[in-house]
């Protein structure tokens, strides 16, 4: 590892993130334009503007011959958007979540992971693979559109809903920043796959490793950011159904066109398989009955969510690295951690279930 090395992964982070910004605002421009409702712009349009990074460095490292960095990318992105983004923003403010993300897209979200186990199974994401995980995106994206413009919608009260970094800007402003940001992320993705390779090379770690870490970390900035600057405005909403909507791209558009453009497919590693596609797909689940249980995901859940992931990120790095204490970590995650947070969940969920049945009771005896 070099000097060099660090700063074309630093310097294709910029990148990427400096073209995720500029797609984010020419989409939402036109988004606006087209009519589409507040939730809609976040849910679809902005995530798939900060999908994009994961879409470049997917398809850079398949020309690359590192498709264990591909793999990596997306399911280490996914991770990181709901344990550490949602997190992070739950424990800034409480977020209330809209039934719709609840009843449709987060139950797709769940769907298009448990598919994406199911097809990883023999070891690749294969073009037919590829087609069912875009086709199921498509649809999808066509329903949530069609629903946003069903909706009666002020264009002034919406533009004022957007988070900042998605403010409408002229016409002819958002073709070139869509123009400009297609060129920051395949230069960015070029740049992060040279200097991810030479670093997980150097230290001895697998390309799948620094995918599921640095990689999908960096490449979730967009995301990050946009959920942030929602939460300033008082848009919970926006910053769960952005999450939610980058977690549906990354599977169906970031694994699903690469799987499609190569023919041959994207090959998954049997660590993938093993653990960390499973993994992604229990933090997906982990958030139905957080969604379901009073629509809101509450601060203390936030906290749980970021130690989650704080400790995933310790395994694979103690894993890749063979350390002493990998073995005595996994053992207290897999037999005390993971267990306490299931009960604690299941207790949570049954308690706030019992509350809003009382509530409910309790209404018609009122209105009497």
């Amino acid at each position: 590892m070099s000097v060099v090395d660090i700063f074309l992964v630093v310097a294709g982070l910029v990148l990427l993130v400096g073209g995720g910004e500029a797609l984010v605002r020419g989409a939402s421009t036109l988004a606006v334009r087209a009519g589409i409702s507040p939730l809609v712009i976040g849910l679809v349009v902005v995530s798939a503007a900060t999908s994009a990074p994961e879409l470049a460095v997917t398809v850079g490292s398949v020309l690359s011959g590192v498709p264990d960095l591909a793999v990596g990318n997306v399911v280490g992105s996914n991770i990181a958007n709901i344990l550490l983004i949602l997190g992070i923003s739950a424990l800034i403010s409480p977020l209330v979540i809209k039934r719709q993300l609840v009843r449709v897209d987060i139950p797709v979200m769940v769907g298009l992971s448990a598919a994406l186990l199911i097809v990883s199974l023999d070891g690749q994401v294969s073009l037919f693979d590829g087609l069912l995980l875009l086709t199921v995106l498509v649809v999808h994206t066509i329903i949530s559109i069609v629903v946003g413009r069903k909706e009666e919608i002020d264009p002034a009260a919406q533009i004022d809903t957007l988070p900042l970094n998605a403010k409408p800007v002229p016409l002819w402003l958002a073709a070139v920043l869509l123009l400009v940001g297609i060129g920051l992320l395949v230069g960015g993705a070029q740049l992060l796959v040279t200097g991810a390779v030479s670093i997980a090379t150097a230290f001895g770690v697998s390309s799948l490793v620094i995918g599921l870490t640095v990689v999908a970390i960096g490449t979730s900035l967009p995301e990050l950011a946009t959920s942030l600057i929602a939460l300033r405005k008082g848009e919970t909403d926006m910053a769960v159904g952005n999450i939610v909507g980058s977690n549906i791209f990354n599977i169906g558009m970031v694994l699903g066109i690469p799987a499609i453009i190569f023919g041959d497919g994207i090959p998954v590693p049997e660590a993938a398989v093993a653990i960390d596609i499973p993994l992604m797909l229990a933090a997906a689940i982990a958030l139905l009955p957080v969604a379901f249980t009073g629509f809101i995901v509450a601060r203390w859940e936030g906290a749980l969510f970021v130690g989650l992931y704080i400790a995933y990120t310790l395994f694979l790095v103690l894993n890749s690295t063979q350390h002493d204490a990998a073995g005595g970590f996994t053992n207290v995650m897999l037999w005390f951690v993971l267990p306490l947070v299931a009960i604690t969940l299941i207790a949570m969920s049954s308690y706030e279930v019992g509350v809003l049945r009382e509530r409910r009771s309790k209404q018609p005896s009122q209105l009497l």
